[in-house]
């Protein structure tokens, strides 16, 4: 079974728990991260989460994950709008790929309501917070076994 994923989280998410709670909720990153190494340890995968406000590093990651994984969540946050770098390495994956945002981008600012990586993803998930994650996580498990 292919079990090993990736969790790329862009910028900012670091700071989930001290910036605009309403929008994204009072966990911590570190909590975040517990949280989905818990879930994926149930469904026996394999995670690296990983978070960078810096998007070449987010491009080489993306580049590295495909021989060393097979699957990533992604959520690109502010650079979901701008990077075509990114949406480009997503493009060259060809594996599994989810994108998260915890809060709805199409109920935010007008800049926010358009994605340019998800075209290019298998699916993805919208607004539902933190456990937004979690979905992806189950999703991608379902992904990998078929």
């Amino acid at each position: 079974m292919n079990n090993k994923i990736i969790i790329i989280n862009g910028p900012n998410i670091n700071l989930l728990g001290e910036r605009e709670q309403s929008q994204y909720g009072s966990i911590s990153f570190d909590k975040l991260k517990e949280k989905c190494i818990s879930k994926s340890k149930e469904l026996d995968l394999i995670i690296e989460f990983v978070q960078s406000n810096i998007e070449g590093e987010l491009v080489n990651l993306i580049q590295k994950a495909r021989k060393d994984f097979d699957g990533i969540i992604i959520n690109a946050a502010g650079f979901t709008h701008t990077s075509v770098a990114i949406r480009d390495a997503l493009d060259i994956f060809k594996k599994p790929i989810i994108e998260v945002h915890i809060s709805n981008i199409y109920k935010r600012e007008e800049f926010r309501k358009k994605s340019l990586i998800s075209d290019v993803v298998t699916g993805g998930i919208f607004g539902l917070g933190d456990d937004g994650y979690i979905l992806a996580i189950i999703s991608m498990q379902k992904l990998l076994t078929k």
